[in-house]
């Protein structure tokens, strides 16, 4: 894996990165900005319908090698007092199957978890194998699959970084039987 360095950065600083480089990564995929469809009362609804949402987290992280080289790119939000969403995240097409993505990705969860989230959780078009098998590797699971108008077929990832609750996935998924910490739960 080549040596690289993980970044946190500030919106103003990491908007720089992604608006130079958003279109390498995603050029083709079809999907559309919803301001672009808005009407000018609409989006003045939606500005003033953010300022009520106040100043949660946010992480931006971007990946760097040991030359500098901007190689890619993670950044999320906070949706509620226990949930983080994964919002977008990629690697230049020149620096995949490098390792790169799996190190941001480690980045993020040990960053999330310190911060004390309890589930972190992201949506992928339901063919980006090249994203969805390292979060299921570092123990994401499918959570169910969306039809979006702005994106398409989605998978829905969840990472839960209490082991009851990923328990209690593989329980409802049918995965697993229920032991006795699920019977408590369940009061079975």
């Amino acid at each position: 894996m080549k040596e690289i360095d993980i970044q946190i950065l500030n919106s103003q600083d990491f908007n720089k990165y992604y608006y130079k480089y958003k279109n390498d990564v995603f050029e083709d995929d079809h999907s559309y900005v919803l301001w672009d469809i808005l009407s000018e009362t609409e989006l003045s609804n939606v500005k003033r319908l953010q300022e009520n949402l106040g100043e949660p987290f946010k992480l931006c992280l971007a990946a760097f090698d040991k030359e500098g080289n901007f190689l890619g790119w993670s950044w999320g939000y906070q949706e509620s007092s226990t949930t983080f969403y994964m919002c977008n995240s990629a690697v230049l097409p020149q620096y995949r199957r490098q390792g790169i993505y799996g190190a941001i990705l480690d980045k993020c969860l040990a960053i999330l978890e310190a911060e004390g989230f309890q589930m972190v959780y992201s949506r992928h078009c339901a063919t980006n194998n090249s994203v969805i098998i390292p979060k299921l590797k570092a123990g994401f699971l499918i959570s169910k699959m969306e039809l979006d108008d702005k994106f398409g077929v989605l998978i829905h990832l969840h990472h839960y970084f209490n082991e009851k609750r990923k328990k209690v996935m593989d329980y409802r998924a049918g995965q697993i039987r229920p032991d006795a910490d699920i019977k408590k739960l369940f009061k079975i």
